[in-house]
């Protein structure tokens, strides 16, 4: 055990603890920023190049990922690519469709997002799987943010100006993020965070498509359960439906648009109560490419502000879900994605898009599992999926007139019930409450407030965990495990044993102004119940307190003040402070503040051991409470 140490061990000499020698300033701050912003150093391969031709190629290689694949390209890459691009896109179109109709916008410009963005993730993303087009959750904010200042039903045209200029702000965004290698800053939107706020999204979606599945008339354009919920048994009254065509809508979930729409057109339903998509829009819904949109971005608009607002949010909320999405795929096919190239890739598409009547587009889950699982091998599919997109806006459009919008509903809601991930939560609740907590709370916020209620609700409550954690962080005892010289919680160990006389604290976190107070007001309370035990148990009384300082990677200012106060507390109670395995930060900041030369440089150990082995020889020789200086050199040489 650590409280007896053959001679062996004590007669050899303690190893000191170094400080390291310091550097400039300009050279740590360099330091420092490229771990911040370049931890992948991506430019390494660049430096090993001996001409400038070649760090060219390999520089567009970098920024364009499909000049660095596509020489590889094979055929049986382009049969793959080819059948899994036919498959996404004959759910691209009924999607683009649909949740354009979810952000209120025309159904021609969910087609158009679904052309122009796709090739242009081709060519800039890193991610082999990720299926580009629009996402619901983001339809349903724009829809939800831009609609509360100007209706999509009285003027149209400016709401669509608002929508395009939401997305130019949202691809600014997205890309500046990527530029400067800021994507850690998506990071704080955690797991729990992300399951809780898409799943409560999701329900909100779904209880939005009741209107079309009921054939509501109006309806409110809240999106919290309690108003959707008093919107639809307000109106049970008002169904302009006929008894023998409710068979349509209720088969719709099974139907597909092309049956939906052939049964319309037939039957010529849509005069007798069932709205289709052609309905006041038949206009938006001519033969065509994408025009541009250059001069509807609505920079002098006095709505400006609320576009760059809803741009940044669904800019947030597309780039989680897309680099999350692209991150799990990758990881079935064990490759990997760089999440900073994917930030560009996204905000260059909806920079673009913006331009050619597109709305927000991201890399959605569904559309991406079904790319995925139908064998795509490159983003070459997305290509495939847009030129198929082209060739039905250019052939098809006028076939999407007499499609029902309860078939849209239906569509929405299949997409949006495999995103309600109950047994994600279920885990959550098993392996971590906090986190099960940030996961409720985003949900609540969204199903009973808003969408921006629930992503508030959410990023709040995992940023106060965060703070807690930095500003609360774990203490405890340290105690030796039998027969060894390792030292470690006398929690997590109940075999371990304290070592009479003293007492060994680890703190577990950064020592900052944030937590130095809680700290220092710790480790005496600490103290004070060590010794209350000691005094109870008619013991030895307490001689020695090694703080372990092997987790404290590093200390400011305010965190030296707390062990100057620690150092005094100690002293006034006649007691003997001892450090064990200071980081290189820690050392070379108690070095140039003297607390050093404050608490004696004989009393830094490198080890928990090596402390423990030289407070028992103290308690062996003398009395503790005396020790001088001198006299703890003196002994160097024997421990």
């Amino acid at each position: 055990m650590g409280t007896a140490f053959d001679d062996t061990s004590r007669s050899r000499q303690p190893h000191r603890v170094a400080i390291p020698p310091a550097k400039p300033f300009l050279q740590t701050l360099k330091s420092n920023l490229k771990e911040t912003l370049f931890p992948d150093d991506p430019f390494r391969e660049l430096k090993k190049q001996p001409s400038a031709s070649r760090k060219l190629l390999l520089g567009l290689q970098y920024f364009i990922p499909i000049l660095e694949w596509a020489p590889r390209y094979t055929f049986a890459f382009f049969r793959a690519d080819l059948v899994a691009g036919i498959t996404i896109a004959s759910l691209a179109v009924p999607q683009g469709i649909s949740y354009a109709q979810l952000a209120s916008l025309p159904p021609i410009v969910g087609l158009y997002s679904s052309f122009v963005p796709p090739l242009v993730y081709a060519m800039l993303g890193s991610s082999r799987d990720v299926a580009v087009g629009t996402v619901a959750v983001a339809s349903l904010l724009i829809s939800t943010m831009l609609g509360k200042e100007v209706s999509p039903v009285e003027n149209p045209k400016l709401y669509f100006q608002l929508a395009v200029t939401a997305t130019f702000f949202a691809g600014v965004f997205e890309a500046s993020l990527g530029f400067l290698r800021l994507g850690f800053i998506v990071d704080f939107l955690s797991h729990a965070t992300i399951v809780g706020f898409m799943s409560g999204a999701a329900t909100v979606v779904c209880l939005q498509q009741l209107k079309g599945i009921l054939g509501l008339v109006h309806f409110t354009h809240e999106t919290d359960i309690v108003s959707v919920m008093r919107s639809i048994f307000t109106q049970t009254h008002q169904s302009k439906r006929k008894s023998y065509f409710f068979w349509i809508n209720a088969m719709a979930p099974l139907t597909s648009v092309v049956l939906g729409s052939v049964l319309v057109y037939f039957t010529h339903a849509e005069k007798h109560g069932v709205q289709v998509v052609s309905m006041n829009t038949r206009r938006n819904l001519k033969k065509g490419l994408n025009p541009l949109s250059i001069t509807d971005l609505a920079f002098g608009s006095p709505h400006l502000m609320v576009a760059i607002k809803t741009g940044i949010i669904t800019g947030i909320i597309a780039l989680a879900e897309g680099v999350a999405v692209g991150r799990s795929f990758a990881q079935y096919k064990n490759y990997h994605i760089d999440g900073n190239k994917e930030m560009i890739a996204f905000g260059t598409m909806n920079i673009v898009g913006s331009l050619t009547s597109c709305y927000l587009t991201s890399g959605p889950f569904s559309r991406t599992a079904v790319n995925y699982n139908a064998g795509c091998k490159t983003a070459v599919s997305n290509i495939v999926m847009a030129v198929a997109v082209m060739f039905t806006l250019l052939f098809l459009t006028p076939l999407f007139h007499y499609t029902p919008l309860v078939v849209l509903s239906s569509i929405i809601m299949a997409a949006m019930l495999g995103l309600i991930d109950y047994e994600a939560a279920f885990h959550l609740w098993k392996v971590d409450k906090y986190d099960f907590a940030v996961c409720l709370g985003a949900y609540v916020g969204v199903v009973f407030g808003s969408v921006e209620t629930g992503l508030v609700i959410a990023v709040a409550i995992s940023l106060v965990r965060m703070l807690l954690f930095l500003a609360r962080p774990k203490t405890g005892l340290l105690g030796n495990i039998p027969n060894s010289m390792i030292y470690r919680s006398m929690d997590q160990y109940p075999n371990a044993e304290s070592v009479p006389g003293v007492m060994i604290l680890q703190i577990d976190a950064p020592v900052y102004f944030a937590n130095a107070n809680y700290l220092r007001e710790r480790i005496s309370r600490w103290i004070d119940e060590e010794e209350d035990k000691l005094k109870s148990r008619g013991g030895s009384s307490l001689q020695f307190v090694i703080l372990d300082m092997t987790s404290i990677g590093n200390i400011d200012t305010s965190g030296i003040s707390m062990l100057e106060e620690v150092k005094k507390n100690t002293d006034r109670k006649e007691l003997k402070l001892v450090l064990a395995n200071p980081r290189s930060e820690v050392i070379k900041k108690l070095d140039k503040s003297q607390f050093i030369k404050t608490i004696g440089q004989e009393w830094i150990y490198l080890t928990v051991a090596e402390a423990v082995a030289a407070c028992n020889y103290m308690l062996h020789t003398c009395n503790p409470k005396h020790v001088t200086t001198a006299e703890a050199n003196g002994q160097d040489s024997n421990v």
